[in-house]
């Protein structure tokens, strides 16, 4: 039964899988960027970011080599930046504990910064043809509606039940075929909502399709209020310069060079009395911001100051940048619109 689920899954990928995407080479380093990428990121989204990352950074001694700064800017707008520090981090290592040469065993991967058991082994069978066994989200579905697992996914118990079943059904040969092949169909076939059961490979061996289960399996996350958080972020302008502050290494947006961030208006006011002079304008309207676990409504409050900044450039942690710069630097996606609204605005 295994070997043929894997036959099936080969032959169906050949014929009707995704291929000419810039990442499908055995160059380790291109694989490992767009891996990191993808995770929870869609291709489509990907595909800009990617040819641009690797036009500024081309393989794994430039992207060491460089500022972080300059890696952040480059990743700004994709979002969960952490993997963009681990992968500066991995980079590094890579270049100093590995001779600048990927490593091609799963384990040794798996130990760089930012890369987990499913990465790692998609690496290794992608870039080295590694027999090791993946479980990304697509992976998970097409698994659990094939086998009928019950549980949610990421639950210990069916996360490893999974994990062995996916190591149960490996090939003995043709490995990228058949990694792809299985991201391919949770991607473009057993998808999330209305999966294309008629023209899958495995529908007549699937639970879930003859049990009409699709919209069951996997098992959904158990429901949890997601919370809103609000915060007022200060757009301090001098003489065509805007004041940005970096953030925590940890975190959201870690790293990222922001706005400075205060509970209310008049914390702002307070903030101006005590440093000098400058005008508060007309706060704009709430921009709201999505994360994974948590809703963000930003409040962004303008403030025009003179002889003021001179001081503030001499804190911590900060400096001032033109309005014409700012928005491309590494800041946050909703910073930068609003520093785009502001240099639109002069």
């Amino acid at each position: 039964m295994e070997s043929a689920f894997a036959k099936r899954l080969i032959a169906w990928q050949q014929t009707h899988g995704r291929h000419g995407l810039p990442w499908q080479v055995s160059d380790p380093y291109r694989v490992w960027l767009s891996e990191i990428m993808l995770q929870q990121t869609q291709v489509a989204t990907v595909l800009g970011y990617y040819a641009r990352f690797l036009e500024r950074f081309p393989d794994v001694a430039s992207l060491a080599a460089a500022p972080l700064d300059d890696v952040l800017a480059l990743w700004s707008g994709l979002g969960y930046y952490t993997r963009a520090r681990n992968l500066h981090k991995a980079a590094c290592m890579v270049r100093d504990e590995f001779g600048g040469r990927f490593p091609q065993e799963r384990s040794q991967i798996e130990c760089l910064p930012g890369i987990g058991r499913s990465t790692a082994a998609a690496i290794a069978a992608f870039a080295f043809g590694q027999r090791e066994a993946i479980l990304d989200g697509n992976v998970k579905r097409v698994l659990t509606r094939c086998f009928g697992v019950e549980g949610f996914p990421g639950e210990k118990k069916v996360e490893q039940q999974l994990w062995t079943l996916a190591e149960s059904l490996l090939p003995k040969a043709g490995m990228t075929a058949y990694t792809q092949g299985m991201m391919d169909l949770g991607a473009t076939v057993c998808t999330r909502s209305k999966p294309a059961c008629t023209v899958c490979p495995l529908v007549d061996r699937c639970v879930a399709a003859r049990d009409g289960r699709s919209a069951e399996l996997p098992t959904r996350r158990p429901k949890k209020a997601v919370p809103t958080r609000y915060t007022v972020m200060m757009l301090a302008v001098h003489q065509g310069r805007v004041w940005l502050e970096r953030r925590p290494p940890r975190g959201i947006w870690g790293g990222l060079l922001s706005l400075p961030e205060f509970e209310s208006s008049c914390a702002i006011e307070q903030w101006k009395s005590e440093r000098g002079t400058g005008d508060l304008l007309p706060a704009w309207p709430e921009l709201e911001h999505v994360f994974s676990h948590y809703r963000l409504i930003i409040t962004p409050q303008p403030l025009r100051l003179d002889a003021l900044a001179g001081r503030v450039a001499r804190e911590e942690n900060g400096g001032w940048l033109s309005l014409a710069e700012a928005p491309d630097a590494g800041v946050p996606a909703p910073v930068r619109r609003l520093l785009q609204k502001m240099a639109a605005e002069r």
